[in-house]
C-alpha cells in the first residue's frame, strides 16, 4: 500500500527555516502532482504549494510565495518543502498529498492519498 509519511516541523524562530520532507512509498510518477497542506486547529486545511511529479509547474500561495520553495528529490522518493522566512502565521500541521486525477489543483477534496502531518510551530 502507498504511503506518504511527512519529517522534518518542529518549533523554530521567526525568521527561521525549516525543510519538509515528504516521503512516497510507491512511484511519485504514479500521480499527478504531489502538495504541501497546512491545517490550524479550528481553521479549514488549506493549499501551500504543490508541484507535478514531473517536478515542474509549482505552484504556491499568495502567504507563502517567495519564502516557500517546493521541489523534487530523484534520487529519493520525495518531495521537500524548503520554507524560509517564517512568521508565527505560518503555524500549523503540515500534511503532503498526492493527486491520481489530471488537472492541476489547490484544493484538499481533489487529492487522494494523505499522510497525517508535521507540526510546525514558529514562535519567539
Amino acid at each position: 500500500q502507498v504511503q506518504l509519511v511527512e519529517s522534518g516541523g518542529g518549533l523554530v524562530q521567526p525568521g527561521g527555516s525549516l525543510r519538509l520532507s515528504c516521503e512516497v512509498s510507491g512511484y511519485i510518477t504514479d500521480y499527478y502532482s504531489i502538495g504541501w497542506f497546512r491545517q490550524d486547529p479550528g481553521k479549514e486545511r488549506e493549499g501551500v504549494s504543490w508541484i507535478r511529479s514531473s517536478g515542474h509547474n509549482p505552484w504556491y500561495s499568495d502567504s507563502v510565495k517567495g519564502r516557500f520553495t517546493i521541489s523534487r528529490g530523484y534520487a529519493k522518493n520525495a518531495v521537500f518543502l524548503q520554507m524560509d522566512g517564517l512568521k508565527p502565521e505560518d503555524t500549523a500541521v503540515y500534511f503532503c498529498a498526492a493527486k491520481s486525477t489530471y488537472g492541476p489543483s489547490s484544493q484538499p477534496a481533489d487529492y487522494d492519498l494523505w499522510g497525517r502531518g508535521t507540526p510546525v510551530t514558529v514562535s519567539s
